[in-house]
């Protein structure tokens, strides 16, 4: 195999061109084809923490990358009315409290709320009591045995900007871009993708090709007709919206989702503005009363006409097939909620490098590669629907999320928890033990009782380690600067008009 094949540019084609660049150092041919004619669907602006192995990866500066991308920082993500009107909670990144000999700290803390004994759970996280705070720092490798040592962030920027600052860096390493709308597609008889035909009569031809094309999936459905498991029974939004407004402070270093009739609200803050946007179903809106409820719960002025979208929850149900591979949209859509859009692209484009093929495409390498993706998108999907399932709010839309049956293996992680407040990280799924501890929580599903081993200690050793877990943060919390601050010395973007 010597050349690769990009179709579509946007988030998911630059972000695959830049870490394929960077990694086969002319090993390979990488090109790229783009049109400029057809737009391209920004894929999230909002960021997790495992983005930082693919900007390792590609060695990219994190502050010219913020600066380039009017970025800012991520602690978490904030759920406002999820379980109710009124009722907030933030999922953290990172650690929670400490670990106290053999359990975790929320168990301490479940006896501890038994009695109540026991603050608000947000207060036991750096993360969640820094974001509610606006504060933010880089965590200090110096100070491991401080929570300041343990600070999780990712990012927030522009979508756009983004595409453009990693189109920059493939186009440093080798990368080729091609300027054309595909007017057609050549199949060998094998079967196999042999070319693409541009709309000026130009043919490229690759070995193998990526599909990044979006919605559509020109190469993966298109053309292989592989067909797609549609999970809209699950998540029933097939609607968004996405509008920016200016820039209000303070400047959060969280996302906020917020729920709405017949979906959810959210909002991402950057330096030069904020993205707005409403995921919803259709069957309980239509979109001019969605464009009116969106506009209504701007925070600033409205800088743009909000941009329709039209989706079907799922996934391909071969993400690789033949000689292509589906990332990005092509791949399929979980709707952003927490906001693995960008990491779907990644690790997709780092398992396939590790899978790579060489002189064929033996059928058990491709079937792996189909097996991890699976597992990774249904683990994903689960901790999705977990939110819309843990609702108290009226409505037929939030009924239809409360009732509906559950897939197994959510179903089967509620059911643990549920006892005694146990969860397991099965193999390399993307969320954490504490990711799905505080939706858990903060979707008000209180376990009936807590670790037996938590009778180890007494009430007093237990409320003694959480004043201090909370008291050490505190202290932390006095030292760190504001987000804003942070921001203004740290990346400061330049304007835009």
């Amino acid at each position: 195999m010597r050349k690769i094949l990009i179709v579509g540019g946007g988030t998911g084609g630059w972000m695959t061109a830049a870490l394929m660049g960077k990694l086969f150092q002319g090993l390979y041919d990488v090109e790229l084809v783009e049109s400029e004619a057809i737009g391209t669907v920004g894929v999230g602006e909002a960021t997790i923490p495992a983005i930082k192995k693919y900007n390792e990866l590609v060695q990219l500066d994190e502050v010219e990358f913020m600066k380039r991308t009017q970025g800012t920082f991520k602690l978490g993500i904030q759920f406002r009315d999820w379980v109710r009107p009124g009722h907030t909670y933030v999922h953290g990144f990172g650690i929670i409290g400490q670990d106290w000999e053999w359990l975790r700290c929320h168990q301490y803390w479940l006896r501890a709320n038994q009695r109540g004994r026991a603050k608000d759970f947000a207060k036991y996280s750096i993360n969640t009591a820094a974001a509610l705070a606006n504060k933010f720092m880089h965590a200090r490798a110096d100070m491991a045995d401080s929570p300041i040592g343990h600070i999780a962030h990712a990012f927030h920027f522009d979508a756009s900007l983004y595409a453009k600052y990693l189109r920059g860096l493939a186009e440093q390493h080798g990368v080729a871009r091609m300027e054309g709308r595909i007017v057609d597609v050549g199949v060998r008889d094998s079967g196999d993708i042999a070319s693409v035909t541009l709309e000026n009569g130009q043919v490229l031809e690759a070995d193998f090709f990526i599909d990044c094309s979006g919605f559509r999936g020109l190469l993966i459905e298109q053309t292989l007709k592989t067909g797609y498991d549609d999970w809209s029974h699950w998540l029933p939004c097939d609607r968004a919206m996405a509008v920016p407004c200016a820039r209000t402070s303070p400047l959060t270093p969280y996302t906020r989702s917020t729920a709405r009739d017949p979906g959810w609200q959210w909002r991402i803050p950057l330096q030069h503005r904020t993205g707005n946007g409403l995921v919803y179903s259709s069957k309980h809106i239509d979109d001019d009363a969605a464009e009116k409820l969106l506009l209504a719960n701007l925070d600033g002025k409205q800088l743009a006409n909000p941009n329709r979208l039209r989706f079907t929850s799922g996934k391909r149900r071969k993400m690789w097939n033949r000689n292509c591979v589906a990332l990005g949209l092509s791949a399929g859509f979980l709707e952003p909620l927490e906001s693995t859009s960008i990491h779907l692209v990644q690790s997709a484009a780092i398992r396939l490098i590790r899978l790579l093929p060489d002189e064929r495409t033996d059928q058990a390498t491709i079937d792996e590669f189909n097996r991890q993706s699976d597992f990774e998108w249904e683990r994903i999907r689960d901790f999705i629907v977990l939110h819309y399932w843990a609702n108290q709010r009226d409505g037929d839309f939030w009924k239809y999320c409360r009732e509906m049956e559950l897939p197994r293996t959510l179903q089967q992680k509620i059911d643990v928890w549920r006892t005694n407040g146990r969860v397991f990280r099965e193999n390399d799924e993307l969320f954490n033990e504490e990711s799905w501890i505080q939706v858990f929580l903060g979707q008000g599903i209180v376990p009936e009782s807590y670790d037996p081993l938590v009778a180890i200690k007494s009430d007093p050793q237990i409320e003694q380690f959480l004043g201090n877990i909370t008291a050490t943060i505190d202290r932390c919390l006095d030292v760190m600067p504001s987000h804003d601050d942070y921001v203004r010395k740290y990346c400061p973007a330049e304007p835009v008009a």
